[in-house]
């Protein structure tokens, strides 16, 4: 009965989602558009849009995103304004809470009231062709999701799109990518169980005898009262304060749902660029594989968007990887250049202690009164309105309203002597420069048009949240590199602890200039290679961070370049970017082979290290072996010693003296320690030192371990471990079964009942790579093996020819369940292949599958209001923007 019950659920859903399933041939009528717009998709679905007009392209490449994607999108909106509550239900009112306090949606009505009319108009031609699309596709025919969403919350309609959703998810993207408020967190939560001088231990300086930064030279040079960046300049001096640093997020803001990135420290990303003098070619190659958390459909879209004729009125000719929600091509080429993002690390976030009384706040010795102070209502599902009191302090909103992690911070953390009294403790605030109204959203259309190095640096300037490392190659054989973004200058301290907000001396006294960023063109070398790692020697004068990625994956694809046999050729950068070679375990393997065991039960499995290649194969069972042993070091040497606050919640121990079991607060994203490159560099660093404390693990003071002592456990444990998850036989042992990625629906698939976690979700896909690696399916060392992060696309740009460029995405081109295209492109993804990547209007005709003809159909669906609430901060109003 069960089976027939399910099978019968099954045929309902797969009847029910085809009716969500986008025309993707003959010819649609379409409200807002001025002419004629072509939309041409390959056997992958994906669409290469073509048009007259700028903004009838825009139109064109909303409708095409609402057909495949509407429902992420809906969802996408409803978390940056803080309304999932309204879609889900109680469940969601804490995320709605924070979200709320952040105040995203807000800064988006500020960012979108400032931009330049050109892009304005951009964003509402886009939101147009939305809503043209919703107007003739309600409940079910917009996505199957909402025939599911109805049975919890029946009677639920979409609103119509409007700009600020669009640009709201900027603040989105720059969230999951400011990288350094976990770091701050987790520094003040260790400090109740570890003294300053271990925390350090446990956060080493970069490595920059071993892995080389991004930019190996150059430096700030003055011209008169200007200053710049000049890669030929002579560094200064090594600044001491340049090598601090900072990095990622906290237990409460785990419990948000995924946008990009998991809150590991080990997540990053790839990109490099090689000159045409070291490629096969003769012309430059780039490639980029950022690095997210994985979701189903996959974050990113692929997309051309193709002006028939490019000049004053359609400037586009352009193709890559989009957002379903934004217009514009965020990662990709157009017909001239081609460029590539990882996240440049930078420290853009500050905690502030903050002494409240009443409506007031401390600074510099007088009480003032905040700088907002409002109310907000969230509406929920199937339940009573929620309230949540925003607060808001010259520094920026105060987080512990929301927040029981970044409370304890208020409690714990370290202050001077003075300080005002603590009593029952001081109040967070935030600051975060994405919480300023920016410009990455005309920047995002200015590089969509660059034609040129120049061109390409303009659109870069105005992009000010998230900051990037920006790679860059044109087709006359030019590479370059711009860090853009703003990027603080305190006053004093470097950002490693919350500071103080009632003292001025910790302020933010201004940004870096743009000119004096790092930036690096047509580099001796032939190649620039950023993987997270060092933007720059510790001789530059401003402090971006230094606590960077530790540069593992960067120094090994910079190995593969330099001790290349002969030239690149682009299928050679594709192997590349599948290169599994285990980093810890070239340093740690000898060392665990010298650990004299005497147990044959476990000399066996040891014995398996011997002649392994050091690579995270999914089919090695050395590799299953050694990551087991990796995280029982781990594991042993620290995670034990660390307070809960920071442990994983499946990590408990008994107390001795009254029998009270305590676990650890931290979900698997962000417990410590999560086995990141910071951890190898822990790890290299005491590895010299037979008698460190870090390996002692005995309670008896007379029997201390030793370095071997530990490792000898951790191989025992290992061996333990992996007996009891894959069996006796290690034969049948590989990474692939303790390494294993599942692909979920971030909504209904991740929180939904079971029969629709089966209907929307696949894998489970044994996986090689690893955390650390240039195959970097991450994991989190503390909770398990299980697939956290991933390479969320791979592209790779040959310059000498757009059409011979290859490109892969995690999943496929449509979100609707059971659709021939809503995974089809994951087999190869995990296999490390690539599909064609058509271009030119020649190579997109022979790759042709479908043709869907756009035309004029009336005047356009009216958008959703572009003006903040009334009252203010709520979604929704139709009042006009402020100042």
């Amino acid at each position: 009965m069960l089976a027939i019950c399910a099978g019968g659920l099954g045929w309902w859903g797969w009847q029910l989602s085809r009716d969500s399933f986008p025309q993707t041939s003959g010819t649609v009528r379409v409200s807002g558009l001025t002419g004629k717009v072509d939309v041409v998709r390959d056997a992958h679905g994906i669409p290469q849009v073509y048009a007259d007009t700028s903004e009838d392209l825009f139109r064109g490449q909303g409708f095409v995103h609402a057909q495949d994607r509407f429902w992420e999108m809906d969802v996408r909106r409803h978390m940056t304004a803080g309304r999932l509550s309204e879609m889900f239900g109680s469940g969601q009112v804490e995320n709605d809470k924070f979200l709320r306090t952040l105040g995203w949606r807000k800064v988006a009505e500020q960012e979108y009231a400032a931009l330049p009319p050109e892009s304005q108009k951009f964003l509402q031609a886009y939101s147009e062709g939305v809503n043209a699309y919703l107007k003739d596709h309600k409940g079910t025919d917009a996505s199957f999701e909402y025939g599911l969403l109805g049975v919890v919350h029946d009677g639920y309609k979409p609103e119509p799109w409007g700009p600020i959703d669009s640009v709201a998810w900027l603040k989105a993207m720059a969230w999951d990518l400011r990288t350094n408020l976990q770091d701050e967190i987790d520094r003040a939560l260790l400090s109740d169980k570890l003294t300053v001088n271990q925390i350090d231990e446990l956060y080493p300086p970069y490595p920059y005898d071993t892995n080389e930064p991004i930019v190996k030279d150059g430096a700030v040079v003055k011209d008169g009262k200007a200053e710049r960046f000049a890669q030929d300049a002579l560094p200064a001096a090594p600044s001491k304060g340049a090598q601090n640093a900072l990095s990622d997020l906290s237990k409460s803001l785990a419990n948000l749902p995924s946008l990009f990135s998991e809150k590991s420290s080990g997540v990053g990303s790839n990109s490099w660029v090689v000159a045409g003098s070291r490629t096969t070619t003769g012309k430059p190659l780039l490639a980029n594989d950022p690095h997210l958390s994985p979701s189903l459909p996959s974050v990113w879209y692929q997309m051309g968007l193709h002006c028939r004729t490019v000049g004053p009125n359609c400037a586009y000719d352009v193709s890559g990887y989009t957002f379903s929600g934004m217009p514009g091509v965020i990662i990709g080429h157009n017909q001239k250049i081609s460029w590539g993002f990882t996240n440049l690390g930078a420290d853009v976030t500050d905690l502030y202690l903050e002494k409240v009384q009443g409506e007031s706040v401390l600074y510099d010795n007088k009480y003032e009164p905040f700088v907002d102070s409002r109310d907000e209502t969230i509406k929920v599902a199937g339940g009573a309105d929620r309230h949540v009191k925003v607060r808001t302090t010259r520094h920026g909103p105060i987080l512990t309203d929301v927040s029981d992690e970044l409370s304890d911070v208020g409690k714990d953390a370290p202050i001077p002597d003075p300080s005002p009294q603590r009593e029952e403790g001081f109040a967070v605030a935030l600051r975060w420069t994405a919480l300023d109204p920016g410009t990455s959203m005309d920047a995002l259309f200015k590089l969509d048009k660059a034609q040129n190095w120049n061109e390409f640096r303009t659109a870069l300037k105005s992009f000010d949240a998230p900051s990037q490392n920006a790679v860059y190659a044109d087709v006359d054989g030019h590479i370059g590199y711009q860090a853009p973004g703003k990027i603080p200058v305190r006053r004093s301290g470097d950002g490693r602890w919350p500071v103080y907000g009632w003292d001025p001396k910790y302020d933010w006294d201004s940004f870096i200039p743009f000119e004096s960023l790092p930036n690096v063109f047509d580099p001796k070398d032939g190649y620039i290679v950023t993987a997270n790692n060092a933007v720059t020697s510790p001789a530059y004068p401003y402090l971006l961070t230094s606590d960077w990625g530790y540069g593992a994956r960067s120094q090994r694809i910079v190995e593969m370049i330099t001790k290349a046999p002969g030239k690149i050729d682009p299928a050679m950068m594709q192997t590349m970017q599948a290169d599994d070679l285990n980093p810890v375990a070239q340093l740690l393997v000898p060392y665990l082979l010298a650990v004299k065991i005497d147990d044959p039960w476990v000399r066996q499995a040891q014995d398996l290290l011997k002649d392994w290649d050091k690579r995270n194969d999914a089919d090695s069972k050395a590799a299953a072996y050694f990551n087991s042993v990796w995280r029982q070091v781990l594991m042993l040497a620290f995670g034990d010693k660390m307070p809960f606050s920071v442990r994983a919640d499946n990590d408990c121990a008994s107390n001795a003296a009254n029998n009270d079991v305590q676990c650890g607060a931290r979900d698997d994203s962000t417990a410590q320690p999560d086995g990141g490159d910071r951890w190898n560099e822990v790890v290299r660093s005491l590895l010299e030192s037979q008698e460190s404390p870090w390996w002692n693990i005995s309670k008896d003071p007379g029997a201390i371990t030793t370095r071997d002592g530990l490792l000898h456990k951790a191989m025992t444990e290992a061996r333990k471990e992996l007996t009891a998850r894959l069996g006796k036989d290690m034969d049948t042992w590989s990474w692939g079964r303790l390494h294993t990625l599942t692909l979920q629906n971030q909504t209904l698939g991740t929180e939904g009942p079971g029969v629709v976690k089966f209907m929307l979700n696949r894998g489970p896909y044994e996986m090689s790579g690893g955390e650390g690696l240039v195959n970097a399916t991450g994991w989190n060392a503390a909770q398990g093996y299980g697939v956290t992060t991933v390479p969320s696309m791979r592209m790779v740009v040959d310059l000498s020819n757009l059409d011979a460029s290859r490109w892969i995405n995690l999943t496929g081109a449509s979100g609707h369940v059971w659709h021939d295209n809503y995974t089809d492109q994951t087999d190869l993804w995990r296999k490390g292949k690539t599909l064609a990547w058509p271009f030119s209007p020649a190579a997109v005709d022979k790759a042709a599958k479908d043709r869907l003809t756009l035309e004029p159909g009336g005047p356009a669906v009216p958008s959703a209001p572009t003006g903040p609430p009334g009252p203010p901060g709520q979604p929704g109003s139709s009042t006009p923007p402020g100042p």
